[in-house]
């Protein structure tokens, strides 16, 4: 695969840690998920939060916080947590329609897929992940047809509620995948060492694959995958992965 652009992002002055979250996939069905969320999004020591993509579960399009609803409670979580502190959004391969609109309402700052962050003399590379998962040719290809502009200008263009059955339908998919026992591919360490020798990075962090550990890559390379929430999992499923400035990084779950 070609490499891709990779932006860059300078922690804020001051910064003590910032943390990382990914794969919440919030939804109406799942309020004890939202809840966990709202309250660690209101009550994080953290300077900055990076939210690596599939914040919700599916995204119909910025119009949809305009009616009162689930979306405008999330929207309003967001818009209270950037007041406090800045939170920047990484598109997942649920919400890849979040856009400049929701990001203008909400005070979050969109984040190009990868980032480099540069904070405590080290260099993190964040990604949702999906893009180096090469074994799934089929979504791979999936993926180039929604990211394109055309393909999203038509279907934003679409009426609010045909987009919302779109989603629905595309959900229950999804969790017929889950039910068979689908097995899903998972990065690929080849593409992730290429990644991180581009970035002049030691460290790449993502979502996506939902199977959280660390893997060394070698020439002190590594990966670093976040956990998905699911507070209706026994056990339950939260955890934050917060970087410090003196470098070191540690995960926390949810009190």
């Amino acid at each position: 695969m070609s490499l891709p652009d990779i932006a860059e992002l300078a922690a804020g002055a001051g910064w003590r840690c910032a943390d990382c979250i990914s794969d919440l996939h919030l939804q109406q069905a799942e309020p004890g998920t939202f809840d966990a969320w709202r309250r660690y999004m209101a009550s994080t020591p953290a300077d900055a939060v990076f939210i690596l993509g599939d914040l919700f579960e599916a995204w119909p399009g910025d119009d949809v916080v305009d009616e009162p609803g689930f979306e405008a409670d999330c929207a309003a979580v967001l818009r209270q947590a950037c007041a406090r502190r800045p939170v920047f959004f990484l598109h997942g391969n649920r919400d890849f329609l979040v856009g400049k609109a929701f990001a203008a309402s909400t005070g979050v700052r969109l984040l190009a897929d990868p980032t480099v962050l540069s904070f405590g003399g080290v260099r993190w590379l964040l990604s949702h992940g999906d893009l180096l998962c090469l074994a799934d040719a089929e979504y791979l290809r999936f993926r180039a047809q929604v990211r394109s502009p055309g393909w999203q200008r038509d279907f934003l263009a679409r009426p609010l509620a045909e987009r919302q059955a779109v989603a629905r339908a595309l959900r229950a998919q999804s969790e017929e995948r889950k039910r068979s026992g689908t097995a899903y591919a998972d990065v690929d360490a080849e593409a992730a060492r290429a990644w991180l020798r581009a970035a002049g990075a030691d460290a790449l962090i993502h979502g996506h694959t939902h199977r959280p550990r660390e893997h060394e890559l070698g020439d002190g390379l590594r990966r670093i995958v976040l956990t998905d929430w699911d507070l209706a999992a026994s056990p339950q499923r939260a955890e934050v992965l917060r970087v410090a400035a003196d470098g070191g990084w540690q995960r926390l779950p949810l009190d």
